[in-house]
C-alpha cells in the first residue's frame, strides 16, 4: 500500500501555480532578454561567417523579443482602427533587415521590447498593491449569537451583527467596539506604523490589525460599504481614469504616426533625386527616420508617473479617484474647509465644569450623566462618554425622564427633581447670576453651555466644545507655506467660526453658511481665485465638494461626500493635502521634464539624420534610450 502526502502534494502545486504566476506577470521581460540572447548568439555566428545559421539567429530574435509589441500593435489597430508607435517599431527593424541590417533591427526590437517590458513593470507594480491590499481583508469572521460562537463569511455579515476579534487577527468589518480594549495596527489603511489604543465606543476598520486585546464588535456596514473595500475601488478606479494630458498624447499619437509614415514613405525616393543619395542610402535614411521619429518616449512621458504618483499617494492615505484630478490639484491657490468634522473632530468634548458652592464636582458629573444617558442628543452623549472616561461605573436610574426636544431633559433622581439643557430653559435671570463672568468668557470662546439646576437653583454648569483636530493648524500652516489660501465656510454662528479660526490661523472665515450658501460661497472663490479645493465630510458639503475644481472629502465622512469628491483622505489628516498638492506639482514638473527631453531628443536625432550623421544603430540607442530614461523618471515618483 502507498502512502501519499496529501499536504507535500498541495505545497507542490502552490509552488508550481506561484512559478507560473511570475512567469506570466514577467513575461514580457522575459521575452525580451530571451530575444536579446538570441541577438548576441546571431552576432557570434555573424563573426564567424556562419551566415546562414545567424541570420536563423537574427529571425529568432525578431520573433521572440518583437511577439508582444507586435501583437499590441497589430490589436490596436484592428480594435482602435488607429496607427502607433508599436507598428512604426516593427516596420523599421524589418526595412533594417531588408537592406542588411539585421544586427540594427535586431537591437531596436530588444531595447523596445525592453521598454515595454519596463512600462509594463509599472503597471503590474500598481496591480501589485491593489491586490496586497485585497489580501488583506480576512474571508471569515467569528460572529456571537446568543454568546455561541459561529463562523461566517465576511460577505455574510449585517449591520448590527457582533463579531469577536481575538488578539492578533485581522478586523473583518467596519464597526463599533461595544467590549474590550486593546490596540490596533492601522498601517494598512492610514499608513502609520503606530499602534492606536481603541476602547468601548472606538471606531475600527476592517482590514485592520488587533494587537493584544480580545474585543466585540458591532458590525455598521455591510462588506461592500466598509473604507477598506471603497480604498481598493478608489484606487482601481484611479488607474483606470486619465489626465487631460495623457488623453491629448494618445489622441496626439496617432495623427503624428500618420505623418510619420507619409514623411518616410517620401523620404524612400525623394533624397534620391533632390539630393543625389544612392537608392540604398535613400532607403537606409528613410528607416532612421522611422525610428527616431517614433514618440515612444513622448507617449511613456506621462502614464508611468501618473501611475507612480497614484500609487504613492494610495499608500500614504492619500486616495485619487484619476489622475485628471491629481493633475488638477498643482494649480489649487485657495482651499474651503468645512469646520464640523474636518477642522474639528465634529464631536463635542466636555472643557470645563462650573458648580455651585459646597458642591462636589465628582457627585455633580455622575447625577447629570446618570440622567443624560436616556438621552440620544449629542452633547449629553459627550457628557456621558467623558464621565465613563474618568470612572467606568454604573449609574443610577431616574425617574420620570422627559425629553423636552429643544430645549434639555427633566428628570427625577433619588428624589429630586432636575433640569439640563439650555440657559433659557434653566432661567436666564437666574443663569445671569451664577459665575457671570466666567460664563461669559466660556461663551465667547465659541463653547456651548449646559446648565443643570434642581430644586435649589442651578447646580452647575459644563461647557463643550468640538475640539480642533491635532493636525489642523499644522496643514493651515503648510497651506500658507505653499502659497494656498485657506477658508472656514461653516453653518455655525460667527462667535464659534472666530474661535475656530483665532485657534487653527487661517486665513478667513465665513459664518452661517447652509448649504446652498457654501455653494455660493466656493463658485465666488472660483471666481477670485481660479482653481479652488473644497474639503468637508457631511452631507451638506457634497454640493460644494462637487462645485470645486477639486473636491477632498475626510474618509470617515458620510458616502455622499465621499462619492462625490475626486479625492479622499482615509485617515482625515488635513496635513495629507499639503502632501498631495506637492506630489501633484512633482508629478507635473516630471511630466514636463520628461515630454521636453523626449520632444528635445526626437528633434536632434531628426536632424541629424537628415545631416547623415545619425546612424541605424545609433538612432536606436538614442530613441529607446530615452523612452526607458522618461520611464525611470516617472518611477521616481513612488518614492517619498
Amino acid at each position: 500500500m502507498i502512502n501519499v502526502d496529501v499536504n507535500c502534494c498541495v505545497k507542490v502545486d502552490q509552488t508550481i501555480d506561484k512559478k507560473k504566476s511570475i512567469f506570466r506577470e514577467h513575461q514580457e521581460l522575459v521575452f525580451s532578454l530571451v530575444g536579446g540572447l538570441f541577438l548576441v548568439v546571431a552576432i557570434i555566428l555573424q563573426k564567424a561567417d556562419l551566415q546562414a545559421m545567424a541570420v536563423g539567429a537574427f529571425l529568432a530574435s525578431y520573433l521572440v523579443g518583437g511577439f508582444f509589441k507586435t501583437k499590441e500593435g497589430i490589436t490596436e489597430l484592428i480594435e482602435d482602427k488607429s496607427l502607433n508607435v508599436e507598428l512604426l517599431m516593427i516596420l523599421a527593424a524589418i526595412g533594417a533587415a531588408i537592406i542588411g541590417y539585421w544586427i540594427e533591427g535586431a537591437i531596436l526590437i530588444f531595447i523596445f521590447s525592453l521598454s515595454g517590458a519596463l512600462e509594463t513593470y509599472t503597471l503590474n507594480k500598481s496591480h501589485r498593491e491593489i491586490s496586497a491590499l485585497m489580501e488583506l481583508q480576512p474571508e471569515e469572521a467569528t460572529v456571537l449569537v446568543n454568546g455561541v460562537e459561529k463562523i461566517v463569511a465576511v460577505t455574510a455579515l449585517q449591520i448590527d451583527d457582533n463579531v469577536l476579534i481575538k488578539p492578533g487577527e485581522r478586523i473583518p468589518t467596519d464597526g463599533v467596539i461595544i467590549k474590550g480594549q486593546t490596540t490596533i495596527d492601522e498601517a494598512a489603511i492610514t499608513g502609520e506604523s503606530m499602534p492606536i489604543v481603541k476602547r468601548i465606543g472606538d471606531n475600527v476598520f476592517s482590514g485592520t490589525v488587533n494587537r493584544n486585546g480580545a474585543i466585540t464588535v458591532i458590525v455598521t456596514k455591510t462588506n461592500d460599504e466598509t473604507l477598506f473595500h471603497k480604498i481598493i475601488e478608489l484606487v482601481q478606479s484611479a488607474k483606470e481614469e486619465k489626465s487631460p494630458s495623457q488623453l491629448f498624447i494618445e489622441k496626439f499619437e496617432s495623427a503624428y504616426v500618420k505623418g510619420v509614415l507619409i514623411v518616410v514613405a517620401f523620404m524612400m525616393f525623394l533624397p534620391h533625386y533632390l539630393l543625389g543619395w544612392s537608392w540604398t542610402e535613400t532607403f537606409y535614411r528613410a528607416m532612421v527616420l522611422l525610428v527616431v521619429a517614433s514618440p515612444c518616449a513622448l507617449v511613456a512621458s506621462i502614464m508611468p508617473a501618473s501611475l507612480s504618483a497614484i500609487s504613492n499617494g494610495a499608500r500614504n492615505g492619500i486616495l485619487f479617484k484619476g489622475s485628471v484630478h491629481l493633475e488638477a490639484l498643482s494649480s489649487v491657490k485657495a482651499i474651503a474647509l468645512d469646520k464640523t468634522g474636518t477642522l474639528t473632530k465634529g464631536k463635542p468634548e466636555v472643557t470645563d465644569i462650573l458648580v455651585r458652592d459646597g458642591a462636589q464636582e465628582d457627585d455633580f458629573l455622575y447625577k447629570v450623566a446618570s440622567i443624560e444617558n436616556h438621552s440620544t442628543h449629542p452633547l449629553a452623549e459627550s457628557i456621558v462618554n467623558y464621565v465613563k472616561n474618568q470612572d467606568d461605573t454604573t449609574f443610577l436610574s431616574p425617574e420620570n425622564v422627559e425629553d423636552v426636544t429643544g430645549w434639555g431633559i427633566t428628570a427625577t433622581l433619588e428624589g429630586k427633581e432636575y433640569k439640563i439643557g439650555k440657559r433659557s430653559f434653566i432661567g436666564d435671570e437666574e443663569a445671569d447670576h451664577f459665575y457671570p463672568n466666567e460664563t461669559a468668557k466660556l461663551s465667547e470662546s465659541g463653547k456651548t453651555l449646559v446648565y443643570v439646576a434642581d430644586g435649589e437653583g442651578i447646580y452647575g454648569v459644563i461647557a463643550l466644545k468640538d475640539t480642533v483636530r491635532d493636525v489642523a493648524i499644522e496643514a493651515i500652516r503648510r497651506f500658507r507655506e505653499a502659497g494656498v489660501y485657506s477658508i472656514m465656510i461653516t453653518g455655525d454662528h460667527a462667535q464659534t467660526a472666530a474661535a475656530i479660526a483665532d485657534e487653527t490661523n487661517i486665513d478667513e472665515y465665513i459664518a452661517n453658511c447652509l448649504p446652498e450658501k457654501k455653494v455660493e460661497e466656493v463658485k465666488g472663490l472660483k471666481t477670485k481665485y481660479g482653481s479652488v479645493a473644497m474639503v468637508g465630510d457631511g452631507i451638506n458639503d457634497a454640493p460644494a465638494l462637487a462645485t470645486s475644481n477639486v473636491g477632498i472629502a475626510m474618509g470617515t465622512g458620510t458616502d455622499v461626500a465621499i462619492e462625490t469628491a475626486d479625492v479622499v483622505l482615509v485617515k482625515n489628516d488635513l496635513s495629507k493635502i499639503a502632501k498631495a498638492i506637492e506630489l501633484s506639482k512633482r508629478m507635473n514638473r516630471i511630466i514636463k521634464q520628461n515630454m521636453i527631453f523626449s520632444i528635445t531628443v526626437i528633434a536632434l536625432l531628426i536632424i541629424g539624420n537628415f545631416l547623415q550623421q545619425v546612424s541605424l544603430p545609433l538612432g536606436v540607442i538614442g530613441h529607446e534610450g530615452s523612452t526607458i530614461l522618461v520611464i525611470l523618471n516617472g518611477l521616481r515618483l513612488l518614492r517619498g
